[in-house]
């Protein structure tokens, strides 16, 4: 009873917002106009990361059996799937560098090549929808979290003077992966690129897990406890890859706007946000952190206050409408690799299994 007194608002009669002023002189925005509130949220975005978690693991299943065919001493019955090169973002990177100095797309990995340019455009002018709709480790570093805030009824920070410098790691990482591949000469790259440490590194980092060392599977397992604990911690601290798509996307026309009219301070935005932005107090989201993952935009309780779009009046993009967009980008590059005859690698069967044989002899082309 008379916990608030009305003050004369700051904003425009039509918004359906007004300013109160509590007894104790915090003011606040409240909305008076309930015709506002959002009627529901999207799944889409989780119907997208399950089809290509599905995607993955059918990956998983087709390179599983085509390596036990050459583990059993036998050209493999079933054919390698290309898709296993989105496993293999180094090589990716060296084969795109090799066609933007030869214009040349290789055909020891490319499909690889195909998988990161298409990423590359997603990133370059939709923010980095990769890493929350399309990358499996995205989708399970994001799971782990959820479950961690179920258990723990929140999600933990790590306090800035901590958070700042090990954010930095994966700009270091990436631009340590960057410089080494720009530095390489066309003649390098191709001779990397033929080398048979690169024709079989899909199979070498497959068996790197199937004979893993305690070492790595404690690391890993380090990993999965800490991504419990803190939101995305590898997507935020560690990725190379993501922090590559980051920078990329800071060129990207669309963007999270937040309209301040509308707008009642309520911070669920930021709390939802996995990359922890301060969304409730910015006018646009520029940060190179931001996966287009529409998560601040599903917990405002307000409608069209935040929108993902390419200016602030301009109208925003629907989960639904993003995600039609993405996958059509994403399989639209895939087509074109696939009508072109560029999916497949060149390497034959035979010749998989003759380098098996000698598979421990291969070491780094470099």
């Amino acid at each position: 009873m008379g916990i608030y007194r009305t003050k004369t608002s700051e904003i425009p009669d039509p918004s359906p917002v007004r300013v109160v002023e509590l007894r104790d002189g915090r003011r606040i925005r409240k909305l008076t106009d309930k015709s506002y509130l959002r009627e529901g949220r999207s799944d889409v975005r989780n119907y997208v990361q399950l089809l290509f978690l599905l995607i993955t693991l059918w990956i998983g299943i087709d390179f599983y059996l085509f390596v036990n065919g050459l583990e059993r001493g036998i050209v493999p019955v079933v054919q390698r799937p290309p898709g296993v090169e989105g496993f293999l973002p180094i090589s990716a990177m060296i084969s795109f560098r090799y066609f933007l100095l030869t214009g040349i797309v290789n055909h020891i990995h490319p499909s690889g090549f195909f998988i990161f340019t298409a990423v590359l455009l997603i990133s370059t002018f939709m923010k980095k929808g990769f890493c929350s709709w399309i990358c499996p480790i995205g989708y399970i570093s994001e799971s782990l979290h959820e479950f961690g805030a179920k258990i723990f009824r929140r999600n933990f920070e790590l306090p800035g003077w901590i958070d700042i410098p090990l954010r930095s790691l994966k700009y270091l990482l990436m631009a340590f992966f960057v410089i080494s591949v720009s530095s390489l000469s066309a003649m390098e790259l191709d001779g990397f690129i033929h080398s048979g440490y690169n024709k079989v590194a899909d199979i070498k980092l497959y068996l790197f897990f199937a004979q893993i060392s305690t070492f790595s599977l404690v690391v890993i397992g380090v990993l999965i406890l800490l991504s419990i604990f803190y939101k995305n911690f590898w997507c935020r601290y560690a990725c190379p890859y993501g922090a590559l798509l980051g920078i990329t996307s800071l060129v990207s026309p669309l963007k999270i706007h937040r309209m301040e009219q509308t707008c009642i301070d309520c911070g669920k935005c930021a709390d939802a946000c996995p990359s922890m932005l301060p969304v409730d107090k910015l006018d646009a989201v520029n940060s190179a952190e931001c996966t287009a993952c529409y998560s601040c935009v599903e917990a405002c309780p307000v409608k069209d206050t935040l929108k993902f779009s390419v200016g602030s009046k301009s109208k925003g993009l629907s989960q639904r409408q993003y995600a039609l967009l993405l996958l059509a980008v994403y399989f639209g590059i895939v087509g074109v690799a696939v009508l072109a005859g560029l999916w497949q690698n060149s390497i034959s069967g035979v010749e998989y299994l003759s380098f098996f044989k000698n598979i421990g002899a291969i070491s780094h082309a470099f």
